[in-house]
């Protein structure tokens, strides 16, 4: 399944075979989703518990995620780059303090060489663009959950 999420626009689901995604020896992974988008945070929230993964909390502002990420312990915190009422980089930092064990996974659709850079200074483990393939959204949160301490 592929998401595409433009700004100002719906994002729209287009099935693809990932039948390698359901390994069932992939272990289950406590997701905390920060995105504003309704149908976007819909959408992934749909396909992770489908892959067997648990979403322990769904948000649509940076107050909220920096609120819940010490409150529910996810293992990845997949964060939209522009929340509104936050400033991105330092509500990556509020939450690398609260939630110190939590992998943080940015989707952007604006992201510059310089955000970039300066998001893995703060600790985030991985950046996705926007739009992206559900397919690798997946892998991306993996591969932060198997990096992050345990």
């Amino acid at each position: 399944m592929s998401i595409a999420m433009n700004p100002g626009t719906a994002p729209t689901a287009r099935a693809q075979d990932h039948s390698s995604m359901t390994d069932s020896s992939v272990t289950p992974i406590k997701v905390l989703i920060a995105e504003d988008d309704e149908n976007a945070r819909s959408l992934i929230t749909d396909l992770l518990t489908t892959l067997g993964h648990t979403i322990v909390a769904e948000v649509s502002t940076g107050r909220d995620a920096f609120e819940r990420a010490k409150d529910v312990a996810p293992d990845v915190v997949l964060l939209d780059f522009r929340l509104p009422d936050s400033d991105d980089l330092s509500l990556v930092e509020g939450i690398r303090k609260k939630a110190p064990s939590s992998a943080i996974v940015m989707m952007t659709a604006y992201g510059t060489q310089q955000m970039t850079e300066q998001a893995k200074r703060l600790g985030v483990s991985e950046i996705i663009g926007k739009p992206f393939d559900m397919g690798a959204l997946e892998d991306v949160i993996v591969k932060a959950y198997q990096s992050k301490p345990h």
